[in-house]
């Protein structure tokens, strides 16, 4: 295992409550992700800086591309689409019927629908912590009708990373549990079956979202204190760690015209004010270049 001494830097300081669902629009040559909390939707040019941000009307968990240029947003209960604009149009509610869950990750995968994690709700009505006392979390498939599919009746802590390797393996982590899994993925009967240990135990920190390279290795975030990204092979195992100028990094995905640079978003939620005065950065977007390199971004539709 190697300690990559390559300097990440801040890119932006977007003082994100939760940055999440960090990625890449090739065909705009921005970055995009959420404010889980701040309910914004962020797009940046990371050469420029140029930046926009949008409001959006509940706590917006999760975001992917779609086909025809617009995004798939997941909310607190609904996904919805939406256009770079006002308007959020909402095709699914998840978990309709339990008013005590919300969503959490959400990603496009290989075969253009959206896939989106639910967990007990852990943010109260003030935007304070609520504790998470029960697995109330499952996966589901959102198809391009708006049609809503539970992939297993596993049950899950907080349920984050979302990658699919080439060999339909579904690579899913339970952050309450410090656990990194494996599925098999049945793409005809839409189920995700043979649950196996992929990576867990890792000291620092726990497992927040992640994003593959090229070669098939799994990036992964350390959220709550764990401060770095590490790098594990396609059979789990650690292969590098990344350090980084930011304790609670939370999505990481590649970008840029080479995909070639590791962009981080991170959080500042539950950090008291002395923390935070000493780590003004907290919750920027922080670039590192790894050697590695990215592969394009699924799209809805």
């Amino acid at each position: 295992m190697d300690r990559e001494e390559t300097q990440a830097i801040l890119v932006f300081d977007a003082r994100d409550i939760v940055g999440e669902s960090l990625i890449w629009d090739e065909n705009r040559k921005t970055l995009i992700w959420v404010d889980i909390i701040g309910r914004r939707i962020h797009l940046l040019d990371p050469d420029t800086l140029d930046h926009q941000s949008w409001q959006a009307p509940d706590l917006v968990t999760s975001i992917g591309l779609c086909n025809d240029g617009g995004a798939i947003v997941g909310l607190q209960k609904d996904v919805a689409l939406w256009d770079f604009g006002e308007t959020f149009r909402m095709i699914a509610k998840i978990e309709p019927d339990s008013p005590n869950t919300r969503l959490n990750e959400g990603v496009v995968a290989p075969d253009g629908s959206f896939w989106v994690g639910t967990m007990e709700n852990n943010i109260g009505p003030d935007d304070l912590p609520l504790d998470i006392s029960r697995d109330a979390g499952r996966i589901y498939r959102v198809d391009t009708t708006g049609i809503v599919e539970a992939l297993s009746t596993d049950r899950f802590g907080i349920t984050n990373t979302m990658v699919w390797t080439a060999d339909d393996i579904f690579v899913t982590a339970d952050t309450t549990k410090n656990q990194i899994f494996r599925y098999r993925w049945d793409r005809v009967q839409s189920r995700i079956t043979d649950r196996r240990p992929f990576f867990s135990g890792f000291p620092r920190g726990l497992p927040d979202g992640s994003c593959m390279d090229a070669e098939g290795y799994v990036w992964n975030c350390r959220v709550a204190g764990g401060g770095c990204l590490v790098r594990i092979s396609p059979d789990g195992v650690l292969d590098k760690v990344v350090e980084l100028p930011c304790s609670w990094p939370t999505s990481c995905a590649f970008g840029g015209e080479n995909l070639d640079t590791l962009f981080v978003t991170s959080a500042r939620f539950t950090m008291t004010v002395g923390h935070l005065q000493a780590n003004p950065h907290e919750g920027g977007l922080f670039a590192v270049r790894t050697g590695a390199r990215g592969t394009p971004t699924n799209r809805f539709g």
